[in-house]
């Protein structure tokens, strides 16, 4: 017996299903945040960073 008859006959598709499902769910929830209105502000300000002489950032 092969190990591509056990593993075929063992019905593993759902666990491919269910992983596919939270990948998309995980993937339109950061396109979401990533693209919320709210957020503009915050990336303006992450974006302008490297060049504030003002308030100058400290590696972490």
């Amino acid at each position: 017996m092969k190990l591509s008859d056990i593993m075929g006959a063992a019905n593993l598709s759902a666990y491919a299903e269910i992983a596919m499902i939270l990948f998309i769910a995980a993937f339109v929830a950061i396109v979401i945040m990533t693209f919320a209105p709210g957020r503009q502000r915050t990336f303006d300000a992450a974006s302008r960073m490297p060049l504030d002489d003002e308030h100058p950032q400290t590696p972490r």
